[in-house]
């Protein structure tokens, strides 16, 4: 995945780098379903490759959006963690969520935690952006 400038546009970068079908999928899973691990990333419902996977969660550290360090509790796995970067993607991904729930054909549950989020406005989002860095930021 290539994040290479195509202007100065503060849309046009962010899209160049979260704009493909994956990337807000797999920020989505560390926000939302706690994942941190690859396998984890793996057995999502959309089913993104391991080629893919590996592909933009390095774009992902490259670009400062999430750290990845060894896993003390099994020395083969990496944990994944979000940065404050990464962090402060949670509002796009509330808009991102209301708007699904609004305009597509969403599943009932996961609309109503989109709905809930969204209606909690700025201080629900500062409430939960708190609990990730208490969970990502060590």
């Amino acid at each position: 995945m290539s994040t290479r400038e195509r202007s100065g546009c503060p849309i046009s970068l962010s899209l160049e780098l979260l704009g493909d079908r994956w990337t807000l999928l797999i920020i989505r899973d560390l926000v939302f379903a706690g994942k941190k691990h690859f396998r984890e990333f793996l057995q999502s419902d959309e089913g993104i490759s391991s080629r893919t996977l590996a592909e933009r969660l390095q774009t992902l550290q490259d670009e400062g959006i999430l750290t990845r360090s060894d896993d003390p509790s099994h020395g083969l796995k990496a944990i994944y963690r979000l940065t404050e970067a990464g962090i402060d993607l949670l509002p796009v991904l509330a808009t991102f969520g209301a708007w699904g729930s609004k305009h597509r054909k969403a599943d009932g549950h996961l609309a109503r935690i989109a709905d809930e989020l969204a209606a909690g406005g700025a201080p629900a989002l500062e409430r939960r952006k708190a609990a990730l860095r208490a969970e990502h930021i060590v």
